[in-house]
C-alpha cells in the first residue's frame, strides 16, 4: 500500500509539474497577444488623435473663406458707382433742349410772332431789309410815315446748289394811314397782259383779315418777288412783307432754281402767328409823331 501511495503521489506531484508547465506556457503565450494588442491599440489610438487634430484645423479654412477680405472690395467698388451715377445725373439735366421757335415781342406798337431760332432777327432802325442785289427794301403804303420794326432773315445757305439768294419777313407800321388807306398799296403787281395794276385781294391769316398785293423786280443778275400784307388796327396800319431774291439762274453750271413755293412757306408760316395785342393812346401818339418826323 505504501508503495501505490508513493505511485500515487508521483503522479500527483507529476500532473501538478506539468499543470504549471501548461499554465506558463499559457501565461506566456497571453504576454504576446496582450502586448501586440497593446501595440494595436497604440496605433490605432495614434490615428485617432491624429484624425481628431485633422478634423479640428479643416474648418479653419472655412473661417477664413467666411471672413475673406474679398466681400469689403465688392461693397467698396460699389460705392463709386452709386456716387458715380449720383454725379451724372445733374450733367443729363444741364443739357436743355431749346425750343425750335423764338417769340419776337413789341410793346409798343403790340405786334408779335414767332421764328424759327435759326433765322437772323433784326429790330429797331436796322430792320429794314434789302432786296437781294437791289437795294433796300421800300415800304408800301400809300402814305410815308412808316417805321420799321422787325425783319427775320433765313440763313444765306439755307439752299445749296440753288440759285437762292435771301429770303425775309418783314414788319413796318404807319400811323399817318387811315383805315380806309391801309386797304390800298404804293405798288402793285404789274404781271396783268395789258400792263395794267392788278387789284388788291383779301385774305384772311389766322383770325385776322388782310389785302394783299404782290411784286416782282429783277436785274441781268438778281431777281425778286415779294408779297404784301396789310391790316388795321390800334389806330395803324400793319405791313408784313415776304421777299424771295434769286441770283441770277443760269449764271453757273450745274446751279438749279429755288424752289420759290417752298421758300414762300416758311415765310407764311411766320405771317401766320403774328398777333396784335392793344396798345395805350399815348403810345398811339408818340409812335404816329416818330413816324412822322422819320418820314420828314
Amino acid at each position: 500500500m505504501t508503495t501505490i501511495w508513493k505511485s500515487g503521489d508521483k503522479k500527483s506531484s507529476n500532473h501538478a509539474t506539468s499543470n504549471n508547465a501548461i499554465s506558463g506556457t499559457m501565461l506566456s503565450s497571453w504576454s504576446r497577444q496582450q502586448k501586440l494588442a497593446m501595440i494595436a491599440g497604440f496605433a490605432i489610438l495614434g490615428l485617432l488623435i491624429a484624425m481628431s487634430a485633422c478634423s479640428k484645423q479643416s474648418p479653419k479654412p472655412a473661417l477664413v473663406g467666411v471672413s475673406s477680405p474679398t466681400a469689403a472690395p465688392a461693397t467698396a467698388a460699389a460705392a463709386p458707382v452709386a456716387t458715380t451715377s449720383a454725379v451724372a445725373a445733374p450733367t443729363k439735366k444741364m443739357h436743355k433742349k431749346h425750343p425750335t421757335n423764338v417769340t419776337y415781342s413789341d410793346a409798343k406798337f403790340g405786334v408779335s410772332f414767332l421764328y424759327p431760332r435759326k433765322f437772323a432777327l433784326t429790330t429797331g432802325d436796322k430792320a429794314l431789309p434789302q432786296f437781294a442785289g437791289l437795294g433796300d427794301a421800300m415800304m408800301n403804303f400809300v402814305q410815308p410815315g412808316g417805321v420799321a420794326v422787325a425783319t427775320v432773315e433765313l440763313p444765306g445757305g439755307s439752299y445749296p446748289g440753288t440759285d437762292f439768294a435771301s429770303a425775309f419777313f418783314n414788319v413796318n407800321v404807319n400811323r399817318s394811314v387811315s383805315e380806309q388807306e391801309c386797304g390800298h398799296f404804293a405798288f402793285v403787281d404789274s404781271h396783268n397782259v395789258n400792263g395794267a395794276p392788278v387789284d388788291t385781294g383779301k385774305v384772311k391769316i389766322g383770325s385776322t383779315d388782310m389785302e394783299t398785293t404782290s411784286s416782282f423786280s429783277a436785274s441781268v443778275m438778281a431777281q425778286t418777288e415779294t408779297q404784301y400784307y396789310h391790316n388795321y388796327a390800334n389806330g395803324a396800319c400793319y405791313e408784313y412783307v415776304l421777299s424771295v431774291g434769286t441770283a441770277g439762274y443760269g449764271a453757273k453750271d450745274g446751279v438749279e432754281p429755288v424752289n420759290r413755293d417752298e421758300v414762300f412757306a416758311r415765310l407764311e408760316k411766320i405771317l401766320a402767328t403774328v398777333k396784335i395785342n392793344p396798345v395805350e393812346q399815348e403810345q398811339v401818339a408818340e409812335q404816329a409823331a416818330i413816324g412822322i418826323a422819320g418820314g420828314k
